[in-house]
């Protein structure tokens, strides 16, 4: 106590409050604020009390889930108590020894006050916390904690400037600000993350009441648990953990020893994961959609003010870092001037030169920790932010109404979710600079102001000068990102669209003609792109000379008016003009940015406000109601509202309980327009409709989701064994299973690509008979199937289990119409006819046109049969051209089965469809060297180098002569004349800007080639890539890379090398400049370099591997969102909406757990980067200060030192480890670039004649084809011979191999073995161009491709108008298409939506009249036409291709009636082959039993 009393020293405090005039102010306001805060508690505290028993029997009781957040708030307030409760003692000491004064009766209430609030916090803490069931912290602490930090943040400055001002203070007041900053710094930081934490524990009780509900539905989430089993790292991290990023250590180490997978990486945080972001997001929209008066539609304003809800805590916390950083940030400018006249000056103490390198040190030190966990906590936000528009958008695609989906195509959605959302979640990095970069420059003009007086005034206005020169670049980078963004669109829109539908490009012989059209759109891209890099050259030109130019305008303007400059002014404007080049560049970029975000969010609502499909078209009968399923009463509808024309006119009709109704009529009549106004997608006019009951749908074009075949019949239902093998039976699927090497645990690719169009379909029905629903509607269902399959389904499916159920079906096929109890004929959008079959056959024109058109080929069919068998007859039942007879046939079976066993097992490998390929370990130096030498070999390289070792070496030679050539005070005489001086340092800095300008330029020029030459040989190579690559590859993948990687290949990448050159060079100036003062420094800086190496060869494995997983796990997420806008009529129908929304919440889950363990990562890494170059900087200081007097020049000290204030190795290894996760996009995208490729196109020594084929005869010699290398074969050892000019029709059951021989017909496929020669040539030995373009097809499934009608017809423009017309009128369009106001530009909207499916057939039937080749395949052409139409389509074939040979696939018997030769396939073998008489006549043969059972479907 004496010691106290009797030190000078320590008496001071009691001065400073007697001698500042604003201490009682400061006093009386925080004795003030104490007060306020203390009976707010108490009341508080009193009412909570009162309410206890309500509360606590309102919800459980648990013990406290953050324990250590609330033992680092107790422990902080008690320390403050405790160190207030000492000043208080020893001020009231002191003013009983000394006497009382008002100033300090003002300072010893205040030191009360806070000794007893922070007392009454810390038992509030206690008793509240300890053993009870709250779980927050009041919002009242948690604001007054914030407050208290800023108000000792206040009280540090203030004591601070007093210091400078040499009035010494006690050791006593340091340590009790030292105490006050700390604590309420962890009281900040406790009372945000506590909260947050809350909120994300908060979600932990529902889980628990419905984890058996969510077994139920599948969902095995490995996202944020709560069973204990999931733990993460970051949300059970202490505050140490969280302060040091300590909890990325586990798997920083795991990701050293190991490559990672998914599963290594930790779950999420619950706060952070998808399902509780989205349902908190959720919330605030609707909330605000029910409180504004718009009627709920989401407006640009509503979604910001819903992201900024759901980001409220990180906003605020992010905000609070943002300031403690730029703070921090200025310390070392505006102490650079002190410690330089310290080391000029001998005079000066000891200790003020230690406590100058403290502030050093401590300014670095926070600046690291506030920089760190503000960048972390702006990447959780980003995250956030992306998950909720991940989350809406998905959601909002699959209510979609119909017409909303014609008016946004995939390619704009997929866009949507890539980049809109991502530039969203990106827009937090530029939050805060809204408000912070007029700050920024305000304190760099103070300090300024204190160094150069009035010239700071010109500083500001040059400042301002180079801010608007940034205006008009940042106004032209928007009008180009918008170019940019537009033409992106259209490329991938095609892009899309031609992968989709690659394997008709490829059969018509198309492909390239759309790589041309691809090639031309990105040459229109580029366009933009080139602008846009430049303007990026410009703007990184105008970044880097940013100080150079004020430097020189303010050292110039100096001059000019006299005001003397010396060292330690020029060191604190340099070290204050390098930190302006920061604002200066971020606020025209901010300006932009937030241009750009605004677009985003506008095409983002724009997308949401679209229109919902219709929740009240359909009106729900209750279950206990009448008989009634189904009724429409004067029902108009229209898929287009604001048309004139009606889709559906006066509908009536009333579908009583267990009916079976089918719908025909002519192609266009619209059919399926009925049943999509059953299911409430056709927006209605007027009338009602009402249902009753749970419905199924079975789409007519096939709807299969990627993945295992047994998911897509369960689709989220239970699995009852027996029911399924029920199923599985009555949809004829047991023998495809098992033909399946992996049965049904087989994955199906993207759009069932390795199903045939009969198994799709059969798929799709089991689907729906598996729902077990009350109301049926079949779309065409049989179309796809063969005859024989079609009848078992009919029987088995509906006759059979569905007999008690409601059944309304769309078919073509007559022999059905019989079993129905109510048969709808439609022409023009009307029911021209309804009732029974017998009673509505001879009523009108319009089914007796149908009926008739099938009788006829019937009678057909009868007389061949009858032919048959006065021929059998005559001849016997021997027939020496049958290829197999009964007992052969058997042997076959035999033979066949065992060599399936065999086979299955040897091939059961594994699936068509794997997962992406990633590559291991670190990235390949190989990919270094191909990226910087693919344009122009690499002789730019050099180049670039050269500028930017020029630029640096410029910019520290200027730096020396500034200091060196000015006096180390105002009292020198300056060595060099002022305008000599000025003009020296004009020169050298102008001389380093052109050093920028040149290496922008050439790095934007290399960039710029190398993204064209990457871009080109990587669809290239996709577009010359074989079937098999599109059939185990989903789009999604190639979309990725044609889209996330080519656009960081465009404009990422050569920044990344750019910033990674800057900060190697700049590093390394920096330390030559700090080891050219002392170069003992070395025996540090080698040391902390080897470390920095040694922690990031450390950080880079897991870095590498996470940035790897999350580009593979997104593309899932563009895949689902894609496959589910193309299937949502399905999922709505079934009411899986919220099974498939929890699916995209997995995925989005998935993709961000790599993101956000990354984000910890890099952290992790620079923070220890930061930490060990501010021990270095610490060190090198006090070497400095150790130095004795006059051994060192002061101005090169000054310099080092002012150099050093930038000194971290880790922008260098932030650099490189940026760059390092960019280049995976270019591995990526080389990975395609080594597709292997299709035979050639064209084989000069190979080439046919131009009339080749001019016979057009077809020899199979030993045929085998497998789909990939590790699946069974399919086609296994076919030989037989088409002979010129014939019919031949390929029959069999769905799945023998039909469409595999169309494939190998057009060498899609590479044949394991075997030839096939026509006219005398080897398909396979000359060029595909060749080869398809001489072959035509009528596809299986009918594709039309967005554009205009003449574009489909005639898309490499070969024909003229009046070929074109005469085309569409012999298949039956010409009348339709003129009735169109385009005519022949007529508009086809993406996948040909606004045609039929039958219209969509007959257009491809309009190509192949078009092209007339020798030799013509129909895949199964007629599937999708009424039996009216596929008579006519016959004739017309018959008369136009009378001299071809027509190969026909197809499931009606009728339509293989005139033909030659018949082909039966079993299982890739060939069972049959002879004529339709003489297969007819052995009554034992598959065909004739295949013919008897159609005939009896038919005549029963």
């Amino acid at each position: 106590m004496d010691a106290f009393e009797g030190s000078k020293n320590d008496m001071n405090i009691w001065i400073f409050f007697s001698q500042s005039s604003a201490t009682i102010f400061h006093n009386g306001f925080s004795a003030s604020s104490h007060l306020i805060l203390l009976l707010i508690l108490l009341i508080s505290w009193a009412c909570k009390r009162y309410m206890i028993s309500t509360i606590e029997n309102s919800k459980p009781t648990m013990k406290n889930t953050y324990f250590l957040y609330y033992w680092s708030a107790l422990m902080s307030s008690m320390g403050l108590s405790f160190c207030d409760l000492l000043l208080c003692v020893l001020n009231f000491l002191f003013g009983y020894r000394y006497g009382w004064s008002d100033l300090k009766v003002i300072a010893q209430l205040d030191l009360a006050f806070r000794t007893l609030t922070w007392s009454v916090i810390s038992a509030y803490l206690h008793i509240q916390f300890s053993n009870s069931s709250e779980r927050r912290f009041p919002i009242i602490l948690r604001i007054w904690w914030a407050f208290y930090f800023l108000m000792s943040c206040s009280y540090l400055v203030i004591h601070l400037n007093s210091y400078w001002k040499h009035f010494p203070l006690p050791i006593l007041l340091w340590v009790s600000d030292a105490v006050s900053i700390i604590a309420s710094s962890s009281l900040c930081y406790v009372g945000i993350f506590g909260k947050e934490r809350e909120d994300g524990d908060s979600h932990l009780l529902d889980p628990l009441l419905k984890s058996s509900s969510n077994k139920k539905n599948g969902d095995n989430r490995q996202g944020s648990s709560v069973d204990g089993e999931s733990v993460t790292f970051y949300e059970n991290a202490n505050l140490l953990s969280i302060f040091t990023f300590a909890w990325m250590g586990p798997l920083v180490a795991l990701g050293y020893k190991k490559t990672l997978d998914l599963e290594d990486v930790p779950q999420l945080a619950s706060c952070d994961s998808a399902n509780v972001v989205f349902s908190c997001f959720r919330n605030k929209i609707e909330y605000d959609g029910n409180t504004s008066g718009n009627g709920g539609q989401v407006r640009t304003l509503k979604l910001v003010k819903a992201l900024i809800l759901l980001t409220w805590k990180e906003i605020l916390w992010t905000g609070l870092l943002s300031i403690v950083c730029t703070l921090a940030s200025y310390v070392g400018p505006y102490l650079i001037d002190s410690f330089f006249q310290y080391l000029n000056s001998s005079h000066q103490l000891k200790y003020k030169g230690y406590m100058l390198v403290f502030i050093f040190f401590l300014s670095k030190f926070i600046k690291c920790i506030s920089e760190r966990h503000l960048f972390f906590q702006l990447r959780k936000m980003g995250n956030r932010v992306r998950t909720a528009l991940f989350a809406i958008i998905y959601e909002k695609n699959l209510r979609l109404s119909s017409q909303s989906k014609q008016g946004h195509t995939s390619g704009e959605n997929i866009n949507l979710m890539t980049v809109d959302v991502e530039r969203t979640g990106f827009f937090s990095w530029y939050l805060h600079d809204i408000w912070r970069v007029p700050i920024q420059v305000v304190l760099a003009l103070l300090i300024l102001y204190k160094s150069l007086g009035l010239a700071s005034l010109v500083a500001f206005i040059a400042t301002m000068i180079l801010m608007l020169a940034n205006v008009p670049l940042g106004k032209l980078q928007e009008k180009v990102q918008g170019e940019l963004m537009d033409s992106k669109d259209r490329r991938m829109k095609v892009t899309s669209e031609a992968l989709r539908n690659m394997r008709i490009l490829k059969l018509q012989g198309w492909e390239m003609k759309f790589l041309a059209k691809i090639i031309d759109l990105r040459n229109f891209e580029t366009k933009s792109l080139k602008k846009l890099l430049y303007t990026s050259a410009i703007t990184a030109f105008v970044y880097s000379s940013t100080p150079l130019f004020v430097s020189i305008v303010t050292f110039g303007f100096c001059m000019h008016m006299g005001i003397q400059l010396d060292s330690g002014k020029i060191l604190s404007a340099l070290a204050t003009f390098d930190i302006l080049q920061g604002p200066i560049y971020n606020l025209p970029d901010t300006i932009a940015m937030v241009v750009q975000i605004k677009v985003s969010l506008d095409r983002i609502t724009s997308f949401l406000c679209l229109d919902d499909l219709h929740q009240n078209i359909v009106h729900k009968l209750p279950r206990d109601s009448a008989e009634v399923v189904v009724e429409i009463v004067k029902g108009n509808f229209s898929w287009d509202l604001h048309s004139p024309n009606l889709t559906l006119k006066d509908l009536n009709f009333r579908v009583k309980h267990g009916m079976k109704v089918a719908i025909c009529g002519s192609i266009g009549s619209g059919k399926s327009s009925l049943l999509s106004c059953i299911l409430g997608e056709v927006p209605k006019v007027s009338g009602t409709i009402k249902l009753k009951g749970k419905k199924a749908y079975v789409a007519q074009s096939p709807w299969i989701q990627s993945g295992k075949i047994v998911d897509n019949i369960l689709f989220g239902k239970e699995m009852d064994k027996e029911r399924y093998e029920m199923i599985l039976e009555a949809c004829s699927l047991k023998k495809d299973l098992e033909l399946c090497a992996f049965g049904d645990q087989t994955i199906i690719g993207e759009r069932g690509i390795n199903l045939s169009g009969g198994q799709k379909q059969r798929i799709q029905i089991a689907r729906a008979l598996y729902h077990d629903a009350d109301i049926y509607l079949l779309d065409d269902p049989f179309s796809a199937v063969d005859a024989h399959t079609g009848t078992h389904l009919f029987k088995e499916c509906l006759l059979g289990i569905l007999g008690s159920k409601t059944v309304i079906y769309v078919t073509h096929q007559v022999e059905f119409f019989p079993s129905a109890d109510l048969i709808l004929v439609m022409r023009d959008g009307k029911i021209t006819q309804a009732g029974k079959y017998e009673d509505i056959l001879n009523l009108g024109t319009d089914f007796m046109e149908l009926v008739g058109a099938h009788k006829k080929s019937l009678a057909e069919l009868n007389s061949i049969e009858h032919g048959t068998a006065s021929d059998n007859f005559i001849n016997g039942e021997k027939d020496g051209n049958m290829l197999c007879s009964e007992k052969s046939i058997q042997d076959n079976e035999v033979r066949e089965s065992n060599n399936y066993k065999i086979e299955k097992l040897v091939e059961r490998k594994g699936q068509l469809v794997q997962e992406e390929k990633r590559e291991k370990g670190g990235v390949s130096p190989s990919v270094y060297w191909k990226y910087v030498t693919t344009a122009y070999k690499g002789a730019f390289v050099p180049l670039i180098l050269l500028a930017q070792i020029l630029f640096k070496l410029l910019l520290i030679v200027s730096s020396y002569w500034m200091v060196l050539a000015n006096p180390v005070s105002e009292n020198v005489r300056p060595h060099i004349r002022g305008s000599t001086h000025i003009f020296i340092y004009i020169g050298l800095t102008l001389g380093g800007s052109l050093c920028t300008l040149i290496r922008s330029m050439l790095i934007v020029t290399v960039g710029y080639k190398t993204a064209t030459l990457l871009f080109n040989k990587m669809h290239l190579c996709i577009f010359r890539a074989p079937m098999s690559f599109f059939d185990s590859t989903p789009s999604g993948r190639i979309l990725n890379r044609a889209y996330i990687d080519q656009s960081a290949v465009d404009t990422e990448i050569p920044r990344k090398f750019e910033e990674l050159l800057i900060s190697i060079i700049g590093f390394l100036g920096t330390v030559a400049v700090m080891s050219q003062v002392a170069w003992k420094m070395l025996i540090v800086f080698i040391p902390m370099t080897v470390a920095c190496i040694w922690y990031q060869q450390y950080y880079i494995s897991v870095a590498r591997e996470l940035s790897r997983l999350a580009g593979v796990c997104q593309a899932p997420i563009i895949q689902h969102f894609v496959e589910s806008s193309l299937g949502s009529t399905t999922i709505m129908c079934f009411d899986q909406e919220k099974r498939f929304i929890d699916t995209n919440l997995k995925l989005v889950d998935g993709y961000f757990r790599p993101k956000f363990y990354f984000s910890g990562a890099i952290e992790w890494l620079c923070f220890r980067m930061d930490m060990l170059a501010s021990i270095t900087y610490a060190i090198f200081l006090v070497f400095l200060i150790s130095v004795p007097k006059g051994v060192l020049s002061p101005g090169v000290v000054g310099l080092a030192v002012t150099y050093g204030l930038g000194f971290s190795m880790h922008g260098v290894i932030w650099d490189l480890c940026g760059l390092e996760t960019k280049i995976i996009s270019i591995e990526r995208i080389l990975q395609y670039v080594c597709i292997p490729s299709e035979p050639p196109l064209l084989v000069e020594e190979n080439k046919p004649s131009q009339e080749w084929p001019s016979q057009g005869k077809v020899d199979i010699v030993d045929l085998q084809v497998r789909y990939a290398p590790h699946l069974p074969l399919v086609l296994r050892g076919l030989t037989c011979t088409f002979p010129e000019g014939i019919k031949i029709g390929i029959v069999g059951r769905t799945g023998s191999g039909k469409s595999t021989l169309v494939q190998a017909l057009f060498h899609m496929l590479e044949p394991t073995a075997g030839h096939i020669w026509i006219d005398g040539i080897n398909i396979f030995k000359i060029g595909l161009h060749n080869l398809r373009s001489r072959l035509s097809i009528i596809p299986q499934d009918p594709t039309m491709f967005e554009g205009t009608l003449r574009s489909n017809l005639d898309p490499l423009e070969e024909y003229t108008d009046e070929q074109i017309w005469e085309a569409l009128d012999r298949c039956q369009l010409g009348d339709e298409v003129r009735k169109k106001e385009g005519k022949l530009d007529s508009s086809v909207t993406e996948n040909g939506e606004n045609w039929s499916m039958g219209q969509r057939q007959l257009i491809c039937l309009g190509r192949v009249l078009l092209k007339r080749s020798k030799v013509l395949v129909l895949d199964e052409a007629t599937a999708s036409v009424d039996t009216a139409t596929d008579y006519l389509i016959q004739q017309t074939l018959r008369q136009h291709f009378s001299g071809s040979t027509v190969i026909t696939i197809a499931h009606r018997i009728t339509s293989i009636l005139d033909i030659d030769m018949v082909l039966l396939l079993d299982n890739g073998l060939i069972l049959e082959y002879d004529s339709p008489t003489k297969l007819l006549a052995i009554k034992s043969s598959s065909f004739a039993k295949l013919v008897k059972e159609y005939t009896r479907r038919c005549n029963s």
